[in-house]
Formats: C-alpha cells, structure tokens, sequence
C-alpha cells in the first residue's frame, strides 16, 4: 500500500458534512481544511447543494478530480458502500472517523470495510478513531481548530489507538515542548495497524522517534510487531494498557482489541531493547530525550545543583531507574574545585552531587559541567537549575550546550516551567537539550537514554 496519500494529501473529500449542523464532525473537519491547510477540499453529500457558497457533490465519483484522502463520516452502515466507492473513483486512501464497527459487535460491517480495502490495496485508517495530524499539512481530527492544542513540529511521531489519548498526549508535549512529526489515531485498525505504520515510519526521514499508545494486538500479531521493532533504527516507545483484569475488560469494549498477557509482552520488549513508558509522564519524558540524543549510556550520572534538597531527590530519583551516581575521586573533585570562583569553591560541595549553592553564576555553571563531561565514570549530566538564583541569568541554557557538543556526552535539564524561565528554556531546547519541568522527568529521560540501543 502507499501511504503517501493518507499523510501527504494534495486533494481530500469530506465525505458526510451536514447543510443544516456545523457542528458535525465532517463539518468541523472540512471547515478546518479549507481554511487553513494546502489542500483541495471537496464536500460530500448525497443530497447535494452549497455549503459555505461551495459546491457540495452528491458521491465523491462525481469530484473533478480523484482524490488524494478521503475522510468518512458517515453512519456505520453506509461506510461499505462509500469505501467501494472511492476505490472505484480511484482515491488515494481514506480516514473513517465514524464509529459503530467491532467496538459495537458490528464485526461484520468492519470485516466488510477490510476486505474491500485489503483487496484494492487501499490505505484505510480506523473505522472508529480522529484521524490524522500532520503540522502544516493536514488534520482530520473533529475538534475545532480553537480546542485542540498542537505541539510545534518536530521528530516523534505519535500512534495511538485512543484518539482521547492521542490528544491529552498532544497536550503533555506541547506543554513540555517535545514536537511532532505527525499524530495518528488508528481507532479499531481495521486495516491498518501499528505493524504497518511501523514500517512506514522507519522510512519517514521527518520522525526520528517512533512512540506508540497500544490497547492490544490480534493474535500472534504482538510477537511480529515487537521483532520487528527490535530491528528498528529508530528509538521505538511503547505504552500499553490494559495491565489489569479491569483494563483489559475496557480495552475490548473501546476499540474491540486483545489486550493479551502485559506482564509477557512487557519482559518481551525489555528484551528485544524497545523502551517501555509505564505511564503518561514517561513516554513524555522518553519521547523528548530520545528525539535528542541516540546515545546509550551506562547510566552513571553527574547532578549539578544549587540546592541540596534537589540534589538529594534527583540521586534518590536515580537510584529509583536502576541509575548510578558514583562519588567523585578526590582528584576530580580537586579540579573541579580548582575551575571554580575561589569565592564559591570555599562553600559549594563536591560530591557527587556538586551543590553549587545558590552563590553560583553562569561561569561557575560552565565551569563544572565541563569537568563533569570530562571524567569518564561519568557518561550523562544532569543539571537542576532554578532561575530563581540571581546569578543565573537566561543565556545558560544555550553556553551549557556547547559542552554537549564538545564533549559529545548527553546532558538533560531541570527548569521549572513558567513563561517568566522561557528564554532559559529555550536556550536548551534550541541546541537540543531536553529539559523537563520535574526532576522526575529528569531522571526518566537519562532513563530512556539507557534503555535505547544505538543503530
């Protein structure tokens, strides 16, 4: 199949807007594409007439043109008959937003829908999901343009079988400024499953990380998915639910899926290297360190800080991910001493953490980062800024960078985030440097660093 249409659309049809509600789905779909994205779009319905002083085509045969996406939302037994139709006016692919498939029993109107589509060599996303978003490019999610918040651009791509989920996830990485290649709701996957998704995506040159929200497999599909993943040049994340009894029970009844044994699938990827996220906070955390770095440390970590209690959270915060923070030898505390304002190597500590105290200004910052970069018991920096320090100003983050890029060793950030630390935050984000708002995110991102294996 080619996916090219469904995720690089230069035409689409809105198949099922409403000339009476504006707020349908199909409505608010179309109204978001004509108004703001690159596309041709045409409106779909059978009775005909004029929406918006556009045109509106009583079957997507009658179009001037095939095609590139076609989005469905129509009720659940019209969909057969709608798909035949655009394979036969020889559209690209089709999103199906409308739900009423397995998830409701109705196995035989979806068996339906993935039978044509296979056949045909059809690209068919859901039924039963949002859709597709891809910065700039295209957004068939039915949720106005005001409500949804979107992520920058960036690297992740974001699969989920909830679209619920895939939208609060949306939000999460905005918030911690982790950006998006694209985002796919993929709903009951009728015909198209993380499997295959997998496989486009490795081939995708915009996403360097490839995370997944997964509810259950059909059978036999786990293991193929998870080998496959292993061989993957590319970090894969994985979330999954459906953990307890109850979870699995929800799972089938949401989009008709086997949740299957978690605690087998989970040793499975432990040992096949693909990073397991436990929760939400995690495939953030991982997501933004993975799309920073491809390195694989060892996990012993140098904290630089300017407060002991912080210090002593991040070091029990390692010891909590299996992390080591090794004590400094008496030489290495020495130099880094020695880099330091006599001023501030009189009263800040040396161990491992170094508590710089909140005497320390930019230069002191920079001074023991670099030592830290150049021992080799250490092979990540972890840094806990609090901008509140009035020797910190907001060019750190972008000077801390560059000792990443000399020395080559990942360093991650810990900055409260308000808008007041912005151009701080910033100075990071814009060398590459994954910064979180909570130590424990911190931590879990020099987590995901160890449990990813390099191409």
């Amino acid at each position: 199949m080619n996916f090219e249409p469904l995720f690089k659309p230069r035409s689409m049809a809105v198949i099922g807007v409403s000339l009476t509600n504006d707020r349908h789905p199909a409505n608010v779909i179309y109204n978001k594409t004509h108004l703001r994205y690159p596309i041709r779009v045409y409106p779909v319905n059978p009775r005909g007439g004029v929406l918006q002083r556009e045109t509106v085509y009583r079957s997507i045969g009658a179009l001037p043109e095939a095609v590139d996406h076609a989005v469905i939302a129509a009720r659940a037994e019209f969909v057969p008959e709608i798909v035949a139709e655009c394979i036969a006016a020889g559209v690209g692919g089709a999103t199906v937003i409308s739900g009423g498939f397995a998830e409701r029993q109705r196995d035989d109107l979806q068996q339906s829908i993935a039978t044509m589509a296979r056949e045909a060599a059809f690209p068919l996303v859901g039924p039963n999901c949002l859709g597709i978003y891809v910065p700039s490019v295209l957004d068939t999610f039915f949720l106005p343009t005001e409500r949804l918040v979107r992520p920058e651009p960036g690297r992740v791509a974001l699969v989920s079988q909830s679209g619920g989920v895939l939208v609060d996830q949306m939000v999460k990485f905005a918030g911690q400024g982790v950006g998006l290649s694209m985002a796919v709701s993929i709903g009951n996957k009728a015909v198209i499953r993380e499997i295959e998704l997998l496989r486009y995506l490795l081939d995708d040159s915009a996403t360097s990380v490839i995370a997944f929200y997964v509810e259950g497999f059909g059978r036999g599909e786990g293991r193929q998915f998870v080998l496959e993943a292993a061989q993957s040049c590319k970090p894969v994340v994985i979330l999954k639910a459906g953990k307890s009894h109850q979870g699995s029970r929800a799972v089938s009844s949401h989009t008709a899926s086997l949740a299957g044994n978690y605690a087998v699938f989970s040793q499975v990827m432990a040992q096949h290297g693909i990073v397991e996220a436990k929760n939400e906070l995690e495939l953030v955390a991982f997501c933004e360190s993975l799309s920073c770095y491809q390195n694989t440390v060892e996990g012993r970590v140098g904290i630089i800080t300017i407060s002991g209690g912080h210090g002593a959270l991040a070091s029990d915060a390692c010891v909590q991910q299996n992390l080591m923070v090794p004590p400094l030898s008496e030489s290495d505390r020495s130099t880094i001493r020695a880099n330091l304002a006599p001023r501030l190597a009189a009263i800040a500590g040396f161990d491992n953490p170094i508590d710089m105290t909140g005497s320390a200004v930019d230069d002191d910052f920079f001074a023991a980062a670099n030592s830290l970069a150049q021992i080799s018991d250490i092979d990540c920096i972890l840094l806990l800024l609090l901008p509140y320090s009035p020797g910190i100003t907001a060019d750190l983050g972008a000077r801390l960078s560059q000792v990443q890029r000399q020395s080559g060793k990942p360093l991650v950030a810990y900055v409260p985030h308000v808008e007041k630390y912005r151009m701080l935050i910033e100075g990071f984000e814009l060398n590459r440097i994954p910064v979180s708002s909570s130590i424990e995110g911190a931590v879990l991102m020099v987590a995901a660093l160890r449990r990813c294996r390099p191409c």
